[in-house]
């Protein structure tokens, strides 16, 4: 530990150790870290620091409107490309803060993460936070919808082969009312279109400030 804290003193970067099952039986600390640990630590290293003394706040992945208590609305956003930004921006010495939806990713080494299931719970996560951070990139695939009522009970069959029916309300527009604040952050915005690439991000471009 002496020899640990003087090489600190010093300056050297030390990898390890983790904690865990030791090979003596016990557990704690002084296992080796893993190989793609290990990697990623270096990797992080060696990147030029950027963005030292930035804050960046990022959100990832879909979010989940819940119907009834076992369905929902949602889409097929994975999260990867917001979790690569994550990690990337903290490779380069920023200071992240990662909202994500539900999604089944490893956290960013050195990033600070917020589960969130719903649009309104990542909003909710966002908007007191944007203020703190100097660039927000919004990179979850918010949905634009809600079930306007929320069934207590699992909506069943009825043998009258009749889908049941069900109002949408609009959920908050994160990104919007980012860029609204007096005080925003610098923002970023994507578009995933089926459809007019070029003509409907531009027009969101626009419409978000």
């Amino acid at each position: 530990q002496r020899n640990f804290a003087q090489l600190r003193a010093d300056g050297t970067t030390v990898l390890g150790p983790a904690a865990g099952d030791q090979a003596c039986g016990e557990i704690g600390d002084g296992r080796m870290l893993e190989p793609d640990e290990l990697l990623a630590e270096l990797i992080a290293f060696f990147q030029p620091k950027a963005l030292l003394g930035k804050k960046l706040l990022i959100t990832a992945g879909p979010t989940f409107e819940p119907i009834d208590p076992v369905r929902g609305i949602t889409n097929l956003s994975s999260g990867k490309m917001g979790f690569a930004i994550a990690r990337a921006a903290a490779d380069a010495g920023a200071e992240v803060t990662l909202v994500a939806g539900p999604v089944h990713l490893d956290t960013p080494r050195g990033v600070r993460r917020i589960d969130v299931r719903s649009a309104q719970q990542m909003f909710d996560a966002v908007l007191p936070a944007a203020p703190r951070h100097d660039v927000f990139v919004a990179t979850a695939a918010v949905a634009d919808w809600r079930p306007a009522q929320l069934s207590d009970h699992k909506i069943k069959k009825n043998g009258s082969k009749v889908a049941p029916s069900f109002e949408l309300t609009e959920n908050p527009d994160i990104l919007a009312a980012v860029a609204k604040l007096p005080n925003r952050p610098f923002c970023v915005g994507f578009a995933a279109e089926s459809h007019d690439l070029l003509k409907h991000a531009r027009e969101k471009l626009q419409r978000k400030n």
